[in-house]
């Protein structure tokens, strides 16, 4: 098959997934305003702490605002495309992975859709966010309109990163097959790390979220350029590559991995 008919079969996989979720109405405006309001509360306890406090280390409340935003936005892009590559472990212990390779399609391409998720109470709370904080800087002079579309690029390259990561982390699940808790720590708990300025971290960690696990380029490193001014517009370049290379180098892992799969399954 050609590359347009790969992307026409996903975009069927896609609209039949979406078909299927919105049956329940119900759940999932519900489950839309739960995941709303908690990641709104997680950012509420910094705001609460900036507001007496005026700035962490130099960071304003508007900064910080912009780095939890384009994290949320960047991870919502990523879950909303690819929440299943998140779920992968399921699919290794019942051995649901084996009706995939029996489909005449890349496993990955086939994984992809299985559920795809609408998540928006996170576009929500992410975007209000977003225009709160930049909208804030402009009024302050800090930043200008050109900040607009460069952070709607670092929100793409993020959720390639994110991708990235899951992806590589999803496929070590072909040796060990339970991966949660490895999940819980270069997903889960390095994102979050992140959604705060990495000046904030001893140098050990703040390297080990710019190398090992790079959510750092997702927000932090580029923010330095479009909302201060540092280091120069190679940045946006760099965080690009830095981008792709993740991208490629999980794909490979993952080609490598799939051909290590034992199937679980009864």
């Amino acid at each position: 098959m050609t590359m347009k008919s790969w992307i026409s079969l996903y975009g069927l996989l896609i609209r039949t997934s979406i078909k299927s979720r919105m049956q329940y109405k119900f759940n999932f405006f519900l489950a839309s305003i739960l995941a709303a309001l908690i990641q709104i509360s997680e950012f509420l306890m910094v705001a609460i702490v900036l507001q007496k406090f005026g700035a962490i280390q130099g960071w304003s409340i508007y900064e910080i605002g912009y780095l939890f935003a384009v994290m949320t936005l960047s991870k919502t892009l990523y879950r909303t495309f690819a929440d299943e590559v998140h779920h992968l472990e399921k699919y290794l212990v019942s051995g649901e992975l084996d009706q995939l390779l029996t489909r005449p399609m890349p496993v990955l391409l086939a994984l992809l859709p299985q559920k795809f998720r609408i998540m928006l109470g996170e576009v929500l709370l992410g975007g209000f966010l977003l225009i709160w904080s930049l909208g804030g800087m402009m009024s302050s002079g800090q930043v200008d309109w050109t900040a607009v579309p460069q952070t709607l690029f670092i929100i793409v390259t993020g959720a390639v990163i994110l991708f990235s990561i899951g992806l590589a982390t999803a496929t070590i699940g072909f040796w060990t097959t339970r991966i949660n808790e490895l999940q819980t720590i270069t997903e889960d708990a390095a994102r979050t790390a992140a959604q705060y300025p990495l000046s904030l971290y001893p140098r050990w960690m703040s390297s080990l979220l710019l190398i090992v696990v790079p959510v750092g380029f997702v927000n932090y490193v580029p923010s330095l350029y479009i909302l201060r001014g540092e280091l120069g517009s190679w940045v946006l370049a760099a965080t690009a590559m830095v981008a792709l290379i993740c991208l490629a180098l999980s794909l490979r892992f993952w080609r490598f991995g799939i051909t290590k799969y034992q199937s679980a399954g009864s």
